[in-house]
């Protein structure tokens, strides 16, 4: 506002060049510098409960640092029930399952026979030649023969090969091609040669004698090959085939059961058991730390971006900031140890309180925002468990929309109802597919948590609203409406001390509700505080006019300063009523700001016609001690309270005139500074001006004027044939 008031001005002051500089712009804009630490704050508190909800393990004291191999200190039992699905019995099933799997080979190899048979040809042929070489020594033709790398002749072999005539070396001959060939067409793997080798005697026919068999198996033995080979790519495919078919293997543990004793040298299934325990304290790497950073960060950002697009000035409300930080804080980390799988605990889980909480005490749009925020926490806690974020965020949303602004005790019962059925929907709408006979049990446990859930988080809710009251001196919407009420001691003693007063309060609270309506500010608020702006008058009622009905001002007899004391002190005596009656520190902010530091007008005109200067009469003693109006519902109550005392002295004859009184009072207002600290804009000056004539239209209408003689209080004679043309006054 004061931006937008000096552009109205012909030229603002310049600041000296010695004053500027960072503390110059600290001492001007305080307020600005408060902002920024409470946003500040804000960020890193919360983005550190978000990192320390995402990196340590809960519960701490039941996390242990083990590994495999390393020895038990302490027996461990299960603190709960739990089936899952154990990777490690499951890896062992598969192993087995792949090493039972015979190795796949391909059929035996024709080429690798023929290859052999031709080999063995020539080396029949080379044996005949050295048989035949008249040349050679015995001795030199026993080293020929055993020199054939192919096929290892011993010196006893080769000399019964030297020993044989022709016709029997002819039958040696052709057997060891037929015992070759027959072998061959065996199959023979590189881990069943010696298998073979050792059958080749049992293949050699009983015509042949001893030396001819003996001579036909070693040469048969050396030249046998294996002809079957293992086929890499189809045994690897029969193995994963095999182990695609092994179910996965479930493992329970019941609560009590103890996991790892003490001495016990922890193996794989025992660490995997305490991991989905949530028992087994994790060791963090970098990439955790990261990620938890940019999710914070992320998480953090969005919520500070639409705070801030949603109420520019929120940050500049301290005791906003504090209960928004507070309470997203505390049910981050409620999540997180509400947030365990295979438990109820996530039904239980009070998300629809915060909702209700920051949404009836800051901003609906707020609390759905900072919910989603918590929401998607809660699907990092529970691995991505849809069921729950929907139930979790889906109730408090509905919780939220079902209490509104809390105006009474059976909003917060409504609310609560609406969460149980909405999270009986949420619940029917997952669960209903997967119900079986045997699991009615487990449904009618979460069903219980449901109804638990809905109470707890309505009560939870009503008695924060309580706590903050008394505590932190909030003022909610349930003490609104209890002071409202005309049977409050302070309305009951103004309306009886001062009656005029009484009226022109609830005209100006009449004003003031329609004009923060039209702007988006707090209704209520405005409409109580509006009520008890006053209330100081009760104290000497006569010396206000509204309270004169004998025609003797009191005023004639005193000077000036005197009369002026008289009526700004009506501000502290109803401060002092406020706080001896308790009423919360938002209804004497009406009192303390409705009149702002402006001069008592009347009284020190008459003090500078009583002096030769108006230099010589010291104008404090005419202002009211303030402060300005600091927020907009203290500002629309000081706009209606000038407009409303003024019209009813002018009483203006049409809306017109009314309209332009209305926008001097408020001009006179803006020009004198009064509105800097209020937070208007001048859209809501102008929206302002309108709600007010609508509402004094209503009350100061042109009346008509009857004619001599007629009594205005008769209708039926005014509006009889005989009466004379009616004027507008």
């Amino acid at each position: 506002m004061t931006e937008e008031r000096q552009s109205i001005l012909t030229s603002t002051p310049t600041t000296p060049e010695g004053e500027s500089g960072f503390l110059s712009q600290w001492s001007r804009d305080p307020s600005r510098w408060r902002a920024r630490f409470n946003l500040a704050a804000f960020c890193v508190f919360v983005a550190l409960a978000i990192m320390a909800s995402l990196l340590v393990d809960w519960p701490i004291s039941s996390n242990l640092q083990i590994s495999v191999g390393q020895i038990s200190k302490t027996n461990v039992p299960a603190p709960r029930p739990i089936t899952f699905t154990s990777e490690v019995l499951t890896k062992q099933a598969q192993d087995r399952a792949a090493a039972s799997l015979a190795p796949v080979y391909d059929p035996p190899q024709t080429r690798i026979a023929r290859q052999q048979l031709a080999r063995a040809e020539e080396i029949v042929a080379f044996i005949e030649v050295v048989r035949n070489d008249p040349n050679a020594t015995e001795e030199q033709k026993i080293n020929w023969l055993t020199s054939m790398a192919d096929v290892p002749i011993s010196e006893q072999v080769a000399a019964q090969m030297l020993a044989l005539d022709d016709a029997s070396w002819q039958d040696v001959t052709e057997e060891t091609v037929r015992v070759l060939d027959r072998a061959m067409q065996q199959e023979i793997r590189e881990d069943t040669l010696q298998s073979a080798k050792r059958a080749v005697p049992s293949l050699v026919t009983f015509r042949l004698n001893e030396d001819e068999a003996s001579v036909v198996t070693a040469v048969v033995q050396g030249l046998l090959r294996p002809n079957t080979f293992l086929n890499d790519e189809r045994t690897e495919a029969a193995r994963q085939e095999a182990i695609a078919n092994v179910e996965p293997v479930e493992r329970s543990i019941a609560q009590g059961e103890i996991i790892l004793r003490q001495g016990d040298r922890a193996d794989a299934l025992d660490i995997e058991a305490l991991d989905a325990l949530g028992l087994l304290q994790t060791e963090r790497t970098w990439q955790d730390y990261l990620s938890a950073f940019l999710m914070a960060g992320l998480l953090t950002g969005m919520l500070v971006a639409f705070v801030m697009q949603r109420q520019r000035h929120f940050w500049s409300n301290n005791l906003q900031v504090f209960l928004l930080s507070s309470i997203f804080i505390a049910f981050v980390l409620l999540a997180k140890v509400m947030s365990p799988e295979a438990t109820l605990l996530p039904y239980l889980f009070p998300l629809a309180a915060m909702t209700m909480l920051v949404s009836a005490l800051i901003d609906l749009p707020i609390a759905v925002v900072a919910t989603l925020l918590i929401g998607a926490l809660v699907g990092v806690f529970t691995d991505g468990n849809i069921e729950i974020v929907v139930y979790v965020v889906f109730g408090a949303l509905a919780g939220a929309l079902a209490l509104g602004r809390a105006e009474g005790l059976n909003s917060f019962v409504r609310a609560g109802i609406w969460i149980i059925l909405i999270n009986l929907v949420v619940l029917s709408a997952f669960r209903i597919p997967l119900f079986t006979p045997s699991n009615s049990g487990d449904l009618l446990a979460v069903a219980t948590a449901t109804l638990v859930n809905g109470v707890f988080a309505s009560s939870f809710t009503l008695v924060i609203f309580y706590l903050l009251g008394q505590v932190f001196g909030l003022t909610t919407n349930l003490q609104l409406l209890e002071l409202s009420r005309p049977t409050h001691p302070l309305l009951r003693q103004l309306l009886l001390k001062a009656p005029g007063t009484y009226h022109h309060s609830l005209i100006v609270s009449n004003m003031a509700e329609e004009a923060a309506s039209a702007i988006g500010a707090n209704v209520l608020l405005t409409r109580v505080g509006s009520y008890y702006h006053d209330i100081g008058k009760t104290v000497r009622p006569y010396f206000f006019i509204e309270n004169n009905t004998d025609g003797v001002n009191p005023h004639d007899r005193l000077d000036p300063y005197t009369s002026a004391r008289i009526i700004i002190s009506h501000v502290t005596d109803g401060i002092e009523l406020a706080h001896k009656f308790k009423i919360p520190n938002a209804i004497v902010d009406f009192i303390r700001e409705h009149h702002g530091t402006t001069r008592v007008e009347y009284f020190y005109y008459q003090a500078c016609q009583e002096h030769d200067s108006p230099d010589e009469v010291d104008e404090s003693e005419f202002r009211y001690p303030g402060p300005k109006p600091r927020s907009r519902e203290t500002a629309i109550l000081m706009l209606a309270d000038g407009c409303e005392a003024t019209i009813r002295a002018m009483n203006p004859g049409s809306r017109e005139e009314m309209l332009e009184l209305i926008r001097s009072v408020i001009n006179r207002r803006l020009m004198s500074g009064q509105l800097d600290q209020s937070q208007l804009t001048l859209r809501d000056l102008s929206r302002i001006t309108d709600a007010f004539a609508r509402v004094l239209q209503g009350i100061h209408h042109p009346r008509i004027k009857y004619p001599n003689g007629v009594g205005a209080s008769t209708t039926k004679q005014a509006s009889a044939p005989t009466a004379q043309p009616a004027t507008v006054r």
